[in-house]
Parts: structure tokens; C-alpha cells; sequence
């Protein structure tokens, strides 16, 4: 793909990425601008675009504020960065002045409210995108709070939010955490646009429209974006949503206009969408295209300085590059619509690849860097195996509309395949330097079942795991893999047979680590002893055990806040009290001496006494 300088390419102040001299230090000059004295080393004298984050400034591709910064840069526009401003007041956001163009902001890579409570309302005490690890550097919906102070600032600016945050709370949403649903977040945060989804095309069509001169309220075509007005008939093709005043009130109003909405986030078949707001209608465009092979190329080979800022070098870095670093994105994209995870409504459900020459460079890259051990990391994406399409006609039409690829079982259409996945970690293994390659995102292991031509799990099992493998069935009752959308029991059965015949054939004795969630709607106490008892009978003690926690933009959000299946409007159980949800936790962890008591509690509630005492089947004395 080729990238276009324009928009600040010439005249007084212009400044080129390929002016910056790296050094074998990271000097400052290697980042992006984060202070004045950072501008007028460039001779600027204003920035086109200012990027306001909730996170650390890392300067790396795992970072949204650094793609989307890159990214602008590389077609000619001035980019600064204020990264976890102090939100009490509006000095900090005023570091480097008003930007030419536009103000861009997000709240990091999580959710602010996810990124700073627990299941269970408290604070927590570490924040990995922070420096040192350092707790209460944002504050709660940090996209409002910062959008604020960008309109006391400049109350005329064109403002443009985006991101995790911004992205899954676009429309009318449930939030745990207040208990309640809340307007879009467009409406809240006082913004002109709203980009939702992976946004290098969105933003980068706002920049270059603002600096052609065109006013950012005329702006209503511009796909991944939200967008507000007063007037109905200026979307007259939109499918009108049930209202913020429904659904806030009505919880199966709640459930249709989730069902409406969900049903057409995909790119190529999907509608735009309409909801009143009250003192607004917010118009939902249709998501951005998929990306392209060559422009997913570009993204990924932009000069990104693989570092945490400077500035953050006293306090330790920022933690969460630690696990990214040596980590290599290969796709975009999820077609596996697990119930409690929205990735399908942030990246879609078609799956955006990198070419493996993009993936081997940008791995050469790594084993440069001066503090590479000789390990990758990891290579993959949301689900590290979706590496394809998963059918030709996902390509042509988008993502079947009311049918699943994986559940309640693989699609006839299902391209179950692994092969070009396993040619490319074989090469990557022969790069010199490079001692192991490991697989570290989510693996869907009904889809590696589904795949009857390739060898992908001797694969795995004897070059990319080491000692142990993370899975996830999250659930083994058929009334719970209902709503999570998981594979039946019998799958995750037939994996861990075939996992542990693979291992014995390679004289390897390798462990799996299983990621289970507690209390999730649909579960009773009833089926959280039958999760309890298939771990005792299979060996796999979680080590750590996942409370369900209420995320906006999830079916299973969807279903905790209405009691309701919102694709069929069943009625379904939904675990709520603390006392309960306490003890579906225990049931998971029943051999820990400080859950004894639940367990026991449980146990007599569901009337299973029969595992109380010191019988071989027993889980509490």
C-alpha cells in the first residue's frame, strides 16, 4: 500500500517522520510530541491533531493511541500525544496548544470503569497501562471526564472520540457499575463524531476532510462513525432502535434494540442505525470495511519505537508492554462470538490477515532489538487460530446475519484450516536467533477438532507451548455453554483426550491451565457443582477463577441486565446477590481452605450433601 504525505506536508513548521534520527538510546526525538519543547525541536508550530489517551504513552503497535498516531503521521500530519492527563483541572491539556484540525481522544485500551473496578466494586490496586504500575492515574469514564476539559478549552474544537470505551458504549448501553443504563457516550462526552471499531480508516478520513477545509458537522457518511442530530429525516434509510427512554425503563425494549443492533454490525450487509437519545438522535454508520492485506501491512510497518516514553523510565516503564513486546498481531477480527466478550462488535467477525512477509519482517525487527532473549512471544489475534476467512462467502456478503460459525456446532461452510497458521510459525522457528516461538492468545480448541486435515496440535504440543497451555472452557453445564456460546462439554472432553494422547506420543509432559467464569447468567448453584465436580474428576484446577463481570456491548451484558435471551426473548436465570455469586466462585475452588464454608453453603442449598464428608467424590469435609 501506498502511503500519501498530505494535508501538513508543506509550508512553515512541516515536519516528516523520516526526519527523526534514531538512536540506539530511544531518545526523545524517536516518540511522537508530548511537550512543547518536543515541537519546536520540529520547528511546529502548532499540531494538526492532538491524541489525548488514558494510558501511558507506549509507542508500540499493541497501543490504539499509537497506531492511530502512526498512522496519521505517516500521511502528513502533525501529531502530539497527552497521555494520562491530570483530569482536576486543564493544564495538561493545554501542553501543547490548540491543534490546527482537531482534538482526538480515547480512554485507553480498556474500558475505564473495567480498567479500574473489580466484579465486586473495588478499587483495584495496580493499572498495568500506567507508569509503575500506579493506580488512579484516569478517572472513571474517562472519555467524558476528558472530553469535558477539551470543551472548556475550546468549546468550538472539532472533537472526535473513539477506542474500547467509547466504541461499546456508541448507543444506549447497561452499566454495572452504576447499575444502570446510560445514553451513547457521543451524547455524554459533548463530541461531534464517535469512531467505533479498529479506527486507522475513520480517523484518518476526518483528518483529511478537516484539513480540505470541510466543517466536521456535514460529516454523516463516513463508515465507523456515530453521529448526532436533531433531525430524523437526516437518516432516513437508518433502522430506528427503541429509544433511550425504553429501554431504559423497559428491559425487553432493552433486549430489541440490542438484538436490532447486533444484528447489523458487519461491514458489508449491515444498516445504519437510529436512536433517540432525548435531547439527541444518535445515526450509527455501517462499521468500516475490513481493512486490506496491504494496508493491515502498512499499520504494522509503521516506525513505531517498541519503548514506553522516556519520561517513564524512573518509574519502571509502563508493565503491559512486558507482555506485548515480543509479540506479534498476524489478524483482526473474531468469528467466534463467545457471549461474554464484544471483540465481535469492536474488530467484526471477518477476519483482516497480514501478509506473512509483513509478520516475518516485523519478526526480524524483534530479534534486532537489544533486549530480545530469543523468545517470541506470541503470534496471533483475538482468537490466535482464526488466521482465515472463515468462508468464502463472509468475503463477498459479510458474516452470516443470525447464525454462528462455531456454534452450536461448525458451519458445513466452516474452512476449518491450520495449514498456512503452521507454515508460518515453521518459518518464524527458523529465523536465526529465534529459540522458541510460543502461542500465548486464546486458542479455540472446538475449531482445532473441526480441522481434519492438519497436524496444528502435534504442532502446537511439541514446538510452541512449554510446560502448558492455556485454555478456556469456561463452563462445562449445557444450560450455561448455551449463553456463553461455547462448545458443548463433550468437545472440551474430546480435546483434553486427544491433548494428552498427543503429549504421550512426544514423551512430553505438558499441563493445561483452564480459565473457567463464575456466575455468569444461566448458571445456577446447581450447575456450578457440576462445573465444581468435573474439575475434581478431570485434574484441571484453575489457578485463578474469573467472577462474570457486566461489559458493555456483550450479549451476555445484555442478558444480566434483562433476565431475557435477546435473540430468542427467553426468560433465563441470572445469578445476582453477592451471597451467591460468592459461592458459585468457591464451588471452582474448592480445595482452597478459605472457601470451605461457601463450598459447604453451596452444597446444602443445592441440595448436594452427598459431597460433603471424606468420600473419594467429596469436595469439602
Amino acid at each position: 500500500m501506498e502511503i500519501r504525505k498530505r494535508g501538513c506536508g508543506a509550508g512553515k513548521g512541516a515536519y516528516g517522520a523520516a526526519k527523526i534520527k534514531k538512536t540506539a538510546g530511544l531518545s526523545r526525538e524517536a516518540f511522537l510530541p508530548v511537550s512543547r519543547a518536543d515541537m519546536d525541536v520540529r520547528g511546529w508550530d502548532e499540531l494538526d491533531v492532538l491524541i489525548i489517551t488514558g494510558d501511558a504513552y507506549v509507542d508500540h503497535p499493541s497501543f490504539g493511541h499509537a497506531i492511530i498516531a502512526r498512522w496519521l503521521e505517516a500521511h502528513g500530519f502533525r501529531i502530539g500525544i497527552i497521555s494520562q492527563p491530570d483530569w482536576r483541572g486543564t493544564a495538561d491539556f493545554l501542553r501543547m496548544g490548540r491543534p490546527r484540525l482537531c482534538a482526538m481522544l480515547s480512554a485507553g485500551n480498556l474500558d475505564s470503569m473495567l480498567n479500574r473496578y473489580t466484579a465486586g466494586g473495588k478499587k483495584r490496586r495496580e493499572d498495568s497501562y500506567a507508569p509503575g504500575g500506579e493506580a488512579g492515574r484516569r478517572p472513571d469514564r474517562a472519555t467524558v471526564v476528558y472530553s469535558n476539559r477539551v470543551r472548556e478549552l475550546w468549546g468550538d474544537i472539532p472533537l472526535v472520540i473513539g477506542g474500547v470505551e467509547a466504541s461499546l458504549r456508541r448507543l444506549a448501553h447497561y452499566d454495572y457499575w452504576s447499575d444502570g443504563v446510560r445514553r451513547s457516550m457521543l451524547t455524554d462526552s459533548r463530541a461531534d463524531l464517535l469512531v467505533y471499531g479498529m479506527g486507522e480508516l475513520a480517523s484518518l478520513e476526518i483528518a483529511r476532510r478537516l484539513s480540505d477545509g470541510e466543517s466536521v458537522s456535514s460529516m454523516r457518511d463516513i463508515p465507523g462513525t456515530c453521529w448526532k442530530t436533531h433531525d430524523a429525516n437526516a437518516a432516513k434509510d437508518a433502522v430506528p432502535l427503541p429509544s433511550f427512554g425504553e429501554v431504559s425503563s423497559d428491559k425487553t425494549k432493552f433486549a430489541e434494540a440490542f438484538r436490532l443492533s447486533y444484528g447489523e454490525n458487519d461491514a458489508l450487509r449491515g444498516k445504519r442505525l437510529i436512536q433517540d437519545q432525548g435531547a439527541w438522535l444518535v445515526v450509527q454508520n455501517r462499521p468500516a470495511r475490513p481493512l486490506s492485506t496491504g494496508e493491515m501491512d502498512a499499520v504494522y510497518a509503521l516506525p513505531y519505537a517498541r519503548a514506553w516514553h522516556p519520561d517513564y523510565d524512573a518509574a519502571g516503564g509502563v508493565p503491559a508492554l512486558k507482555e506485548v513486546k515480543f509479540s506479534i498481531t498476524t489478524h483482526r477480527g473474531c468469528f467466534g462470538e463467545c457471549g461474554f466478550c464484544a471483540i465481535s462488535s469492536h474488530q467484526g467477525r471477518i477476519i483482516q490477515r497480514r501478509s506473512d512477509e509483513s509478520i516475518i519482517k516485523e519478526a526480524e525487527l524483534l530479534t534486532r532489538l537489544p533486549d530480545f532473549k530469543g523468545y517470541i512471544h506470541d503470534v496471533g489475534g483475538p482468537t490466535a487460530n482464526f488466521t482465515t476467512p472463515q468462508c468464502g462467502d463472509s468475503l463477498r456478503r459479510g458474516a452470516c446475519k443470525g447464525r454462528s460459525c462455531l456454534y452450536p456446532r461448525p458451519c458445513g461452510k466452516l474452512r476449518a484450516s491450520h495449514e498456512g497458521y503452521i507454515a508460518l510459525l515453521r518459518r518464524l522457528r527458523a529465523l536465526p536467533r529465534v529459540k522458541k516461538v510460543f502461542i500465548r492468545s486464546g486458542l479455540r480448541y472446538d475449531y482445532i477438532l473441526a480441522d481434519k486435515k492438519s497436524a496444528f496440535l502435534e504442532e502446537l504440543c511439541r514446538w510452541h507451548i512449554s510446560g502448558q497451555l492455556k485454555i478456556a472452557p469456561e463452563h462445562v453445564s449445557a444450560s450455561v455453554l448455551r449463553y456463553m456460546r461455547k462448545p458443548p462439554r463433550e468437545v472440551t472432553e474430546e480435546f483434553l483426550k486427544k491433548y494428552a494422547e498427543i503429549n504421550k506420543k512426544l514423551g512430553l509432559k505438558q499441563f493445561l491451565v483452564p480459565y473457567f467464569i463464575s456466575a455468569h447468567p444461566g448458571s445456577t448453584l446447581k450447575d456450578a457443582v457440576e462445573l465444581a465436580e468435573f474439575i475434581r474428576d478431570s485434574g484441571l484446577h484453575p489457578e485463578q477463577v474469573q467472577d462474570f463481570t457486566p461489559t458493555p456491548g456483550s450479549l451476555s451484558t445484555c442478558i444480566y441486565h434483562t433476565g431475557l435471551d435477546p435473540m430468542t426473548m427467553e426468560k433465563v436465570y441470572v445469578p445476582r446477590g453477592a451471597e451467591e455469586r460468592r459461592m458459585q466462585r468457591a464451588l471452582l475452588q474448592y480445595w482452597m481452605p478459605e472457601n470451605k464454608n461457601y463450598v459447604r453453603k453451596a452444597l446444602i442449598k443445592a441440595g448436594r450433601r452427598d459431597l460433603i464428608g471424606r468420600g473419594p467424590k467429596a469436595l469439602v469435609d
